[in-house]
């Protein structure tokens, strides 16, 4: 087996080459991002800093009304009817704008209901809603990669959060006032937004003017969207859920630690989208052609992809004490004992990756939302149960007990999942059967 996961690995380093700029932009936002929070984390400290990680999770989960569940559907409709363009870009641009405009409202109205008319709470939630304003544009980033051409994306995005670091730099030195850091990811958005546009009127030598917004394209786009629509509803309740349940239930200093540990912790996931991705074609065509390579190839997926999990998993568990203190210091000790529990919740989010990839090569997209609805419910209910018990710590329990029913335990239930939940079940073992294969 140990020779085979090599082979598989060395395969799939053809197709992390022709995604290469997308892989580019999520390693840079990754380094840049970590470095940039560590230093205004412990700027801030950890009640300030909690409020700000709060604020920017509760303007993720009133904006993913401005998902609409275009991403894919977009871009094939892009490459199949390239003579559409301008409509399928203007109908994706105002579905989106509707989305992000109702998004605005709801974190409007609820910050108006919840905070302190002029506290700084209130001013953060109020300046990250307007982050909400130019993401229509994002379909801009959809054209590019449509094109082959996400070097674009990349240049627009990785600028954007240069000069914003340095922006968030510069306050640090200056001992800025925590609005500053609000502004600051409301300005990186709009830079990245104005860069797209005009990166786009260049290469494409196309008007923004000549995009068209089309009803019955809409009802379409919708029509096929609104299942992923839902499903992103429901995983971004359960990835963002316990850090607003945090400040509600127990406080923002205890939001600070929390956030200090899930950034470590999520740090690591973008390598099973960007494996996963590049492999996706693969497998996609080994399936339509009957190929009896299709079957071991997904279990070497969720083998290696568990493998390169775990061992993340028991590094940061040895590591956790002395990552916190000499990274983020002594204010965040708390941060290392959630990290040790919240870090395994990536042993589900790994191979949740392959699974995502599956249902849509079998069709079976139904069971996306099926399955993110049940997660987000379970985290609601043990994130009310176990934080006021436990705090952070009981946030980090929910999040790994609501992954492993959402992406492992709920897939046996099912005759027409049952196949991924086999190939997970045996892909955990996979260290033993690694281990076997290198004794023989």
């Amino acid at each position: 087996m140990f020779k085979e996961v090599l082979a598989f690995v060395a395969k799939m380093r053809r197709y992390l080459f022709n995604s290469g700029w997308i892989m580019l932009e999520k390693i840079l936002s990754l380094g840049i991002t970590f470095l940039v929070t560590l230093l205004v984390a412990r700027y801030l400290g950890p009640s300030q800093f909690g409020l700000l990680a709060y604020a920017m999770s509760l303007t993720a989960l009133f904006g993913v009304a401005g998902h609409a569940g275009l991403s894919g559907l977009v871009m094939r409709e892009l490459v199949r009817n390239p003579d559409k363009i301008h409509e399928v870009l203007g109908t994706s641009l105002v579905m989106k704008a509707i989305g992000y405009l109702v998004g605005i409202a709801l974190v409007l109205i609820f910050t108006f209901s919840t905070e302190e008319l002029g506290s700084d709470g209130f001013y953060i939630l109020i300046i990250l809603s307007f982050t909400m304003l130019l993401k229509p544009f994002d379909v801009i980033d959809f054209w590019f990669t449509s094109q082959l051409k996400s070097k674009f994306n990349t240049y627009a995005k990785v600028s954007a959060m240069l000069i914003v670091a340095g922006l968030k730099v510069l306050f640090v030195y200056m001992g800025a006032h925590i609005l500053y850091f609000a502004l600051a990811n409301t300005l990186q958005v709009v830079l990245a937004s104005v860069l797209l546009i005009v990166l786009y009127q260049h290469k494409s030598k196309l008007s923004l003017f000549s995009w068209q917004a089309s009803r019955k394209r809409a009802q379409q786009l919708f029509s096929e969207g609104w299942m992923v629509f839902l499903g992103s509803i429901f995983a971004i309740i359960y990835l963002k859920t316990d850090q607003v349940m945090l400040k509600w239930l127990v406080g923002t200093e205890e939001v600070g630690i929390y956030a200090v540990a899930a950034i470590l912790s999520e740090a690591w996931y973008f390598v099973p989208v960007a494996i996963v991705t590049s492999f996706f074609p693969k497998l996609i065509n080994m399936q339509k052609q009957n190929d009896p390579r299709y079957a071991p190839s997904m279990q070497q997926l969720y083998d290696v992809l568990f493998l390169i999990a775990v061992s993340i998993a028991i590094l940061v568990t040895l590591f956790a004490g002395p990552i916190i203190s000499s990274l983020f210091g002594s204010d965040y000790a708390g941060s290392a004992d959630i990290l040790i529990i919240h870090i395994w919740a990536g042993l589900f989010i790994f191979m949740r990756a392959a699974f995502s990839k599956w249902i849509l090569i079998e069709k079976l997209v139904v069971f996306s939302l099926v399955t993110q609805g049940l997660g987000a419910f379970v985290n609601v209910g043990l994130n009310l149960y176990l934080i006021p018990r436990f705090g952070g710590e009981g946030a980090a329990y929910a999040t790994i007990i609501s992954y492993a029913v959402a992406s492992y335990f709920s897939l046996c239930v099912h005759q027409k999942t049952r196949p991924a939940f086999f190939m997970m079940s045996k892909a955990m073992v996979s260290p033993i059967r690694l281990l076997l294969n290198m004794a023989k």
